[in-house]
């Protein structure tokens, strides 16, 4: 791989500031933003519209390997990307608050992890790619040149997520959020199947008291020292 296309595995808890983050720092880079968290999402948002039970692991299986799921670019969308399911843009309607109660269901199911691995893998195929989830420095990228660990506190992350709602228009309670985000670090870091782990070779980036500037310049630096030192190799 050329040593500008790098492969950037970000993975941390529901809320820790990754995906912000990983969308400003590919957009500065001019690389493709890959949100693995949404195409669980985009998965379940069709599995409820078709009154789907996301606990059955044969019929998921099914309705991934009848879905067409693809991810492109968008420079002047504040996602940075678009995810599409069988051609139709759902990049907003998997934000809801119910996608957020039944995501983890469908996560939590080996097959269809397992099923989604060559998908996310191909993404990635070129560089070029910062790729976000909960097993991506584990499991889904595990040779990736670059891994990050977002962090913070849950209270902090509760906030965070209950704003970021509230400024979308969702009514939901602040104790609604916490349950949600408790809930879901339970199953992330429990599961049998790619649980979500801070790999050895993580560098951990804790946004604690830091606003997003801050914590994107510190991202960008340790991505330019990495680049420069592979520059001094050669």
């Amino acid at each position: 791989m050329k040593k500008n296309n790098l492969l950037i595995a970000i993975d941390g808890p529901s809320a820790s500031g990754k995906s912000t983050l990983g969308k400003l720092v590919a957009k500065e880079l001019g690389y493709l933003y890959i949100d693995t968290g949404a195409i669980y999402r985009a998965i379940t948002w069709k599995a409820l519209k078709n009154n789907l039970d996301l606990k059955d692991e044969r019929l998921m299986q099914k309705l991934v390997s009848e879905t067409q799921l693809s991810i492109k670019k968008v420079n002047d969308n504040e996602e940075y990307f678009q995810i599409l399911v069988d051609g139709k843009d759902v990049t907003k309607e998997i934000r809801n608050p119910e996608i957020d109660q039944n995501v983890s269901q469908l996560a939590r199911l080996p097959a269809v992890r397992q099923q989604l691995i060559s998908l996310q893998r191909n993404l990635a195929k070129n560089g070029k790619v910062i790729m976000e989830g909960r097993d991506i420095g584990s499991v889904i990228l595990p040779n990736a040149d670059i891994k990050l660990f977002f962090t913070a506190p849950e209270e902090e992350r509760v906030r965070r997520r209950y704003q970021e709602l509230k400024d979308k228009g969702y009514e939901i309670s602040y104790e609604e959020v916490r349950e949600q985000i408790i809930k879901r670090d339970l199953i992330d870091s429990s599961r049998g199947c790619a649980p979500l782990i801070k790999t050895e070779d993580a560098i951990v980036i804790d946004s604690t008291n830091k606003n997003i500037e801050e914590v994107k310049n510190d991202v960008l630096t340790i991505i330019k020292k990495i680049l420069k030192s592979r520059e001094a190799i050669k």
